[in-house]
C-alpha cells in the first residue's frame, strides 16, 4: 500500500503488533462544561480511566473515514485530524456501536497473533487516548 504523505505501515497479516497502533494526537482539556448532557446522564463521560468493564463509544463530535484500511477522524468541535493505522481502525471500526472493552479485546485475540497480556495493554493505552481526546465515550461498568 502507499500513501499520499509517503509515510504509511504495512499490516502483516495476524503478526502486526497493537503497540504500533499510533494516534496521532494533541492535548486537549476537557471540562464537564463541553460533556453532552445525554451522554452524562446515561453515565458516559469523555474523561475516565479505561478499564477492561467498561463500554466504549465512538464519540458523536467526530467524522471519520476509511482509507485504504486506515482511519482518518475528525474532531468536529476542536478541527483537528488524527490518524490510527490498520489495527487501530479495526479498533475504531468496533466501537461504532457501544461495545465492551473486554468484548473488543476477545476479538482481537482472535484476529491477530498478539500476547493476551500486550493485547489487553496496548488495547487499553489507546482507547485511553482516545478518551483523553474526547474520540470515544467511556461508561464504567455499574458494580453489581
Amino acid at each position: 500500500m502507499s500513501s499520499a504523505s509517503g509515510s504509511h505501515h504495512e499490516l502483516q497479516t495476524r503478526t502486526y503488533p497493537l503497540a504500533e497502533s499510533k494516534v496521532l494526537m494533541r492535548e486537549m482539556a476537557w471540562g464537564p462544561e463541553q460533556w453532552p448532557q445525554s451522554l452524562v446522564s446515561q453515565g458516559f463521560r469523555r474523561k475516565s480511566v479505561v478499564s477492561g468493564s467498561s463500554t466504549v463509544v465512538a464519540s458523536k463530535d467526530q467524522v471519520s473515514s476509511d482509507l485504504g484500511g486506515e482511519v482518518a477522524i475528525l474532531d468536529l468541535k476542536a478541527g483537528v485530524y488524527y490518524g490510527l493505522d490498520a489495527v487501530g481502525a479495526r479498533i475504531w471500526s468496533l466501537i461504532q456501536e457501544p461495545r465492551a472493552v473486554n468484548e473488543i479485546r476477545d476479538i482481537l485475540l482472535e484476529e491477530y497473533d498478539v500476547d493476551p497480556e500486550r493485547c489487553e495493554r496496548d488495547l487499553l493505552a489507546l482507547l485511553q487516548r482516545l478518551a483523553e481526546e474526547g474520540l470515544i465515550e467511556v461508561k464504567d461498568e455499574a458494580p453489581t
